[in-house]
């Protein structure tokens, strides 16, 4: 799926709970999504909010992802962490394996894999680490579609390894020349205004153009574009970038699984 074919996915992160706490705006957002991606255990989620979220999911129509990240509940899976490769392939392996089988269970299947946090953010810039994690998709499920940030050594890393893959971009975030995300700690890095995300996140999914904080335009691939689920204002972008994407003639729809 690519930019210029006028069709995109929105995802969320989803099932962040854990026992009696709960986290983001699962049900709000829930409604614009056409992906989820559910928290496996380690850095959120338990088996009681995994089952709940798969089948609030496939209630909804939404594809099911994987989200499996660092073993750190305490940081919330933000946190690099000292690991080995081998370590990653087993964390992600044991989170793949447990959330397909909620899904199962329940009647659905397994879509996608999208890592969290630190994670993400580690195999963006460490190839082990992308190969690690692309490696145990494919054992689980070599149709698994591996969702990583646009332009990313994870993206290259599933191509390489045949599997297939979606390019993520972020319309509440500004981009730097480079494609990567603006820091946080930079002026105009996170988009306060509802109606610009919107605005970019149309600029993404038809001419494959996001901005800097300074206007500047920077070339990516929008397959799939994340939504928050965690800021204040969560459902109120999810819902104005839906209905821009919508009246611009932008398709909504989650990628497709290759069919073995």
């Amino acid at each position: 799926m690519a930019a210029n074919n006028r069709m995109v996915d929105l995802n969320c992160d989803f099932g962040e709970g854990y026992g009696v706490y709960s986290f983001g705006q699962d049900a709000e957002l829930l409604q614009y999504v056409t992906s989820v991606n559910i928290a496996c255990g380690f850095h959120a989620g338990d088996p009681h909010t995994m089952s709940g979220a798969v089948k609030q999911a496939l209630s909804a129509g939404a594809a099911i992802g994987a989200h499996p990240g660092l073993p750190d509940r305490l940081g919330f899976g933000r946190r690099d962490m000292q690991v080995a490769a081998s370590e990653v392939y087993d964390f992600v392996l044991y989170q793949l394996g447990a959330l397909q089988a909620f899904v199962r269970a329940a009647g659905g299947e397994l879509a996608h894999l999208k890592p969290h946090g630190a994670l993400y953010h580690m195999a963006n810039r460490d190839k082990a680490v992308a190969e690690a994690i692309v490696r145990a998709a494919a054992a689980v499920d070599d149709q698994l579609i591996i969702y990583g940030q646009s332009g990313s050594l994870l993206l290259d890393t599933a191509i390489r390894y045949s599997l297939p893959s979606a390019s993520e971009v972020f319309a509440d975030r500004a981009y730097e020349p480079d494609g990567s995300l603006a820091s946080r700690s930079k002026r105009g890095a996170v988009l306060q205004d509802a109606d610009e995300a919107a605005a970019q996140a149309i600029a993404m999914a038809s001419q494959g153009i996001a901005f800097t904080p300074e206007g500047t335009q920077v070339r990516v691939i929008a397959d799939t574009i994340c939504l928050h689920g965690d800021g204040p204002h969560a459902a109120l972008f999810a819902a104005r970038i839906r209905e821009a994407l919508i009246q611009a003639g932008i398709t909504l729809q989650a990628p497709c699984r290759t069919k073995a």
